[in-house]
């Protein structure tokens, strides 16, 4: 059975759990924090999201289910890209679940679950980072 790696990003941001809310579900701010990626959804229980773009020169188009919505405070959708080499079935996605913890000032935690090694957790981990740095950016500017 293989193992259950969470990659997990935690940031705390100077802003309201809507402002944090609005640009984590923003298309065009996703533009920003996730490099370039085109993001659609109607973020509604059991409706699909989908991110596409170019990484690295190479086109991706990834997908996943929209599973929690709690606005201002929680989002859960799982996420599966091609681009890992990996067949299309369940067990190759990964939930990434969205956290807003406060009032102002929040505490922003990413997590992706179903990493297959301590190694593929730790370079996730070091993409959140990354990502939750840039939407704290976003936040804050618009406050």
């Amino acid at each position: 059975m293989a193992e259950n790696h969470v990659a997990t990003a935690t940031i705390t941001i100077d802003a309201t759990p809507e402002r944090v809310w609005a640009v984590i579900t923003d298309p065009e701010a996703a533009k920003e924090f996730m490099v370039g990626t085109t993001m659609r959804s109607d973020w509604r229980v059991g409706s699909p999201i989908t991110w596409q773009g170019t990484w690295q020169g190479r086109d991706y188009e990834d997908e996943g289910t929209i599973l929690e919505v709690e606005p201002g405070r929680r989002l859960v959708y799982t996420h599966f890209s091609p681009l890992t080499g990996d067949p299309d079935v369940p067990e190759n996605y990964h939930t990434l679940t969205w956290t807003i913890t406060g009032d102002r000032p929040v505490v922003l935690e990413l997590s992706q679950d179903n990493n297959k090694t301590a190694e593929g957790a730790a370079h996730s981990q070091r993409m959140w980072d990354g990502l939750v740095v840039a939407v704290k950016g976003i936040a804050e500017r618009g406050v």
